[in-house]
């Protein structure tokens, strides 16, 4: 009689094809934590600087809780981020009068708004500098791109 070997990775590779067979994946890391807390590392004559920590994620996915302050229109694709509930939106004309805690969040895909006073997590590709969106003129010191969020 003849007997049956099973290499190592044939039963590994195995392993993860019956994993997503029945729709399991292979646990990944969970995204960096941001609190506005983390945002700067100083401010001083010359403004606001940016945290190491914010330098290290840039470019990187993040997740940040906080609460959405009311958008301009129903129909945007973004956001601000607030650490506390705002009651109006906290539009600057330029990023020299940038509150320090906020972030603007541009959504990947269209989701329906929350109340302002509810608590969000926010998920997206952390960018940071000034920028100016060409569509609304709105200027932004930090953004989350490609974001999406859940109530927390």
């Amino acid at each position: 009689m003849s007997e049956a070997r099973i290499s190592r990775r044939a039963m590994l590779s195995g392993g993860v094809a019956a994993l997503v067979t029945v729709g399991l994946r292979p646990a990944q890391a969970a995204a960096p934590q941001l609190t506005f807390d983390d945002l700067y590392g100083s401010v001083g004559v010359l403004g606001l600087t940016f945290s190491d920590k914010v330098k290290q994620l840039a470019g990187q996915t993040v997740t940040m809780r906080g609460f959405m302050a009311p958008p301009l229109k129903a129909e945007a694709a973004f956001f601000v981020l607030t650490e506390i509930p705002m009651s109006i939106c906290p539009f600057c004309s330029s990023d020299s009068d940038w509150p320090d805690n906020i972030v603007v969040v541009y959504l990947d895909a269209k989701q329906t708004f929350v109340q302002p006073n509810t608590v969000i997590e926010v998920s997206g590709t952390l960018e940071y500098g000034s920028w100016t969106d060409a569509e609304t003129g709105f200027v932004s010191l930090l953004r989350l791109r490609g974001a999406r969020f859940d109530e927390a």
